[in-house]
């Protein structure tokens, strides 16, 4: 007899699957994480939303704006 009278009933198969189940879900989530490729604002692309939005006056915005370019 074949495995001593001890048949596995395709836990054999279960198990390879499980295993790339895991592996897959190990290895390919840190390459697609929502939200993450969002590229990130400037602090002058921030100040620019703020003037366009009417947060902060044009006489602010160019303060501040010489203050960031001379960086």
């Amino acid at each position: 007899m074949i495995n001593n009278g001890y048949n596995f009933y395709g836990m054999h198969l279960i198990w390879w699957f499980i295993w790339f189940v895991m592996m897959l879900w190990i290895f390919a989530t840190p390459l697609y994480v929502p939200f993450q490729d969002k590229k990130r604002d400037s602090p002058l692309d921030i100040l620019k939303k703020r003037f366009a939005s009417g947060h902060i006056s044009k006489e602010e915005y160019q303060d501040q704006k010489s203050i960031l370019e001379t960086k």
